[in-house]
């Protein structure tokens, strides 16, 4: 390895020899990927194109046809980039396809919103979690909390219905520059959200 390159690189082998330098460094080493994640994540949801599970609609079409209903029903772009995203993970995790999806945004989205994400899972069996052997009244564990009617609704209005081989959906594309601008700045760090 050329000197060169070793200035710009970490020199500790364990976090209890780390400097200022060595940090400043690891920054300079990220600071070109800054601003990739909503490629990243227009990669991950094509990996959802074509993948049915079972349903009427790809995955990629489920959450198509999310965002849009939600977007034609003037939600903020906040709002109707979470409905793009809720399903991201039903590929890598799918055990805990809800919790990925919300991971991945929650530096930038509200605490509602996170919250939506992270439980829609189970506010969603509400809808067929009685077919499966399994109680469909879930939710009601959360029932009182503040963020469960904003739950209850998104998978009511936007997520249950989603299924529908006849809906004309938004292409991608149109939300590409909402993606783009909800993930440009973190809002909150997730260690601060999590001591809260």
């Amino acid at each position: 390895m050329a000197d060169g390159e070793m200035q710009d690189r970490a020199t500790f082998h364990s976090m209890m020899e780390c400097t200022r330098e060595d940090w400043q460094a690891i920054g300079r080493a990220a600071a070109p990927h800054r601003g990739e994640l909503p490629d990243r994540l227009i990669a991950h949801l094509m990996l959802l194109d074509n993948d049915h599970g079972g349903f009427a609609v790809d995955r990629l079409e489920h959450s198509l046809q999310t965002a849009t209903r939600a977007h034609r029903d003037g939600r903020d772009e906040e709002y109707v980039v979470c409905a793009l995203i809720h399903d991201i993970g039903d590929i890598l995790c799918p055990a805990a396809h809800a919790e990925l999806g919300a991971a991945v945004l929650a530096p930038y989205i509200s605490e509602a919103n996170h919250w939506m994400m992270e439980r829609h899972g189970i506010f969603q069996g509400y809808y067929f979690f009685q077919h499966i052997g399994l109680d469909r009244d879930m939710r009601e564990q959360f029932r009182g909390h503040p963020h469960f009617e904003h739950c209850a609704q998104f998978c009511h209005l936007y997520d249950q219905n989603s299924f529908d081989p006849a809906y004309e959906s938004m292409p991608l594309s149109a939300f590409e520059p909402m993606l783009r601008r909800v993930t440009a700045a973190p809002k909150t760090s997730i260690y601060k959200r999590e001591a809260a």
